[in-house]
């Protein structure tokens, strides 16, 4: 795929404000409002069950000059009891789901439930007229996340997905350099994101179809959407390691994206010892490399056929931005849509390509 012409790029990636997120720097060096100016938004949550849950809780609550925490709810027992022996939930109010969608001035709410509970729960806040922080994967059901994607578009409200690497510096940094044309015409990507997980929860995960693509290979999916568009075609690879001994999560994936002259494959796996290290997200253009090995805390790698702006021609690696915490940009820039400061840089249309992507990259159908 040849990204120099931005054309293309912007209509394949969904809309030119994907692009133009690509080129942005890190939401917290180009907010424009001084602190004192920006008006609060009050956000609760709903659900502790989502693996991101706390990391969510306690990102909203550090960012005091853009959110006012009002509340959290939880109708799961157990996981009630865990949450209040963490601190991210420490001296919040506990509260029902109908306490919370009517507090006077909420605005938006983080939905941090189970999988299966992501997206209805979603609907209920879209009929509340709230915006959202929605946490991936939306769930198993292409056709009911269109339902809320349209709901929320016909209030004007805004569905922000929980991919983690939108705003990761190394990824908008990949995507720019490719897009601007440095990394000539992009013949492959090639993307791993794995772990070792516990036997418990590996049961946890079984409960939902799709395995380890479902639950990890989303995140790599999103960004390949991002710079690619939606592919032409996707063939799912599944594999079971523990087939036969009563464990059939599917824990080994592989799913090929194909699109014309290009082709994308991404790796997931929940049985590779010290995984986190090895996740990589690797673009290939005929005159150029952009390597992002691991992706947490990102580093980089960029291989060019020439010397372009303040890089040097061969491979040697980038210096890039340090994050403040893996959710800090990301619902910086929430609170920045929220107050119309800036336009939702992942549009339903984004949203909806990439979960049909990932559904049958996880074997799932749509």
């Amino acid at each position: 795929m040849d990204f120099t012409n931005r054309r293309k790029f912007l209509q394949a990636a969904g809309s030119a404000a994907v692009g133009s997120l690509l080129a942005s720097v890190p939401l917290r060096h180009a907010r424009g409002l001084a602190a004192e100016s920006r008006r609060k938004i009050k956000v609760g949550q709903i659900g502790t069950g989502h693996a991101h849950a706390s990391g969510k809780m306690s990102t909203l609550r550090k960012l005091a000059d853009d959110y006012e925490v009002v509340g959290i709810v939880e109708t799961d027992a157990e996981l009630r009891r865990k949450a209040e022996g963490q601190a991210a939930y420490r001296d919040l109010k506990w509260m029902t789901e109908d306490e919370l969608l009517g507090t006077q001035g909420l605005e938006a709410v983080a939905v941090e439930t189970t999988v299966p509970e992501l997206v209805p729960t979603a609907a209920r806040c879209a009929a509340a007229g709230l915006h959202m922080h929605l946490d991936k994967p939306a769930g198993a059901s292409l056709d009911d996340f269109r339902r809320l994607l349209d709901a929320a578009r016909a209030k004007k409200l805004a569905v922000q997905m929980g991919y983690m690497f939108r705003n990761n510096p190394a990824f908008q940094l990949c995507f720019r350099v490719a897009r601007e044309g440095w990394l000539g015409s992009v013949f492959e990507i090639d993307a791993v994101m794995s772990k070792l997980i516990s036997d418990r929860e590996r049961a946890e995960l079984a409960r939902m179809p799709g395995g380890s693509m479902f639950e990890l290979g989303c995140h790599l999916i999103d960004a390949i959407v991002a710079a690619m568009g939606r592919p032409s075609r996707v063939t799912p690879l599944v594999r079971r390691t523990r087939s036969g001994k009563g464990d059939e999560l599917a824990d080994n994936m592989l799913a090929v994206l194909e699109y014309p002259g290009a082709t994308c494959t991404v790796r997931s796996a929940l049985v590779e010892v010290e995984g986190m290290q090895r996740r990589q997200f690797v673009v290939c253009g005929d005159r150029g490399t952009a390597d992002i090995r691991p992706l947490e805390p990102p580093r980089m790698m960029l291989a060019l056929d020439e010397a372009r702006g303040p890089y040097r021609r061969g491979y040697q690696e980038v210096e890039l931005p340090q994050m403040p915490g893996r959710y800090d940009d990301q619902l910086i820039e929430l609170a920045r849509v929220i107050r119309g400061e800036i336009n939702n840089p992942y549009p339903p249309s984004h949203d909806l390509a990439v979960h049909e992507t990932i559904l049958l990259a996880s074997g799932m159908g749509v």
